[in-house]
């Protein structure tokens, strides 16, 4: 199949073969359904602890690793739980599918209507000096990985690097940012993804008012109340009205799995952490399916982050079985926040 595939990519003559962003997805997801470690004209970096190559044993009860190109897989019982996407093709790096325990389905939509532009799990922001590095074509702005790679490893979890720069093609960087994210499977109801992120001002920034920006999720359509689902946040206030623009620690989305047998309910929570700048923050919240804690659209004022000054961010991304009562959310983040 891969070989197959390989051939049907146009390569010029006596040039390396190029691979539009079509071509790569599709030569990543059939060597991901075949176990190939990764393909391109280096091998990525593996970092330390157990990174794997080849997928484990469907009944080996552990956590897995492996890198194709710029694509991080991250597999449990030889499922998959995550994934890493930092090509340089797209508008900025993100993470999906990010999979329920129990299903095994996205909790996570990579585009959906309305506004196709979410990815899933990201971070970025627009109106950004004059550049747009949330949606847009790519002209307007782009957040660029350096190349992740792949850090500690334990049977239970793994841990992703990645640096980016945000530009405009031909121009200079704006600002960058340095990445941790950590996938843990804690049991089988339960995995926590982890971002640690160090956002730096290479240029003097400022963002007037705008409700993209900083992290945020998109969650699958069946989890959200326009599919029939829940939206809480650590307030106990539900749906879009009531959670827009509130002050809270965290959000949730959770309900009944569509097309698949069983009641089987999952949910997806995001938590920011008590130290990150304004928190309790804001959020900008959306019954179709968005959250995002984002202070930029409440300020008074526009954002300005001086040229080398930096800001430091910590949210956790909760998959859950059950709903956010279930899951003991509020338990969780308390736990969190003593970190």
């Amino acid at each position: 199949m891969i070989n197959h595939l390989l051939q049907t990519v146009p390569r010029r003559h006596n040039m390396p073969r190029q691979y539009p962003r079509r071509d790569f997805l599709k030569l990543s997801l059939a060597a991901g359904s075949v176990g190939l470690p990764w393909f391109g004209s280096s091998a990525p970096a593996a970092g330390k602890g157990k990174t794997v190559r080849k997928g484990a044993e469907p009944d080996n009860n552990m956590l897995t690793t492996y890198q194709i190109g710029p694509q991080i897989w991250v597999r449990w019982q030889n499922h998959v739980l995550a994934s890493y996407r930092a090509h340089r093709s797209q508008k900025y790096p993100y993470m999906f599918p990010a999979t329920g325990p129990v299903s095994g389905l996205s909790l996570t939509t990579e585009t959906s209507l309305p506004w196709p532009h979410h990815r899933s799990m990201l971070f970025g922001c627009d109106h950004l000096n004059g550049g747009n590095f949330w949606q847009g074509d790519l002209p307007d702005g782009q957040i660029l990985s350096d190349g992740p790679t792949l850090g500690d490893a334990t049977d239970t979890s793994a841990v992703i690097l990645d640096q980016c720069q945000w530009k405009k093609p031909d121009h200079p960087v704006v600002c960058k940012d340095q990445r941790k994210i950590t996938v843990t499977v804690v049991d089988d109801r339960l995995r926590l993804i982890d971002w640690e992120i160090e956002w730096t001002a290479v240029q003097d920034v400022s963002i007037p008012k705008t409700n993209h920006s900083l992290f945020a999720i998109r969650a699958a359509v069946d989890l959200t109340p326009s599919g029939g689902g829940v939206l809480i946040n650590s307030e106990g206030q539900s749906g879009e009205p009531a959670t827009y623009g509130k002050p809270a620690a965290w959000c949730d989305f959770s309900g009944r799995r569509k097309g698949i047998p069983g009641e089987i309910v999952e949910g997806i929570a995001l938590f920011d952490h008590p130290k990150n700048p304004w928190a309790p923050c804001p959020w900008f919240t959306r019954d179709y399916g968005f959250m995002s804690p984002t202070p930029l659209y409440f300020l008074p004022n526009e954002f300005k982050l001086p040229s080398g000054n930096s800001l430091k961010l910590r949210y956790r991304v909760v998959l859950h079985a059950g709903d956010s009562k279930d899951a003991s959310l509020a338990d969780l983040f308390k736990k969190w926040a003593a970190t």
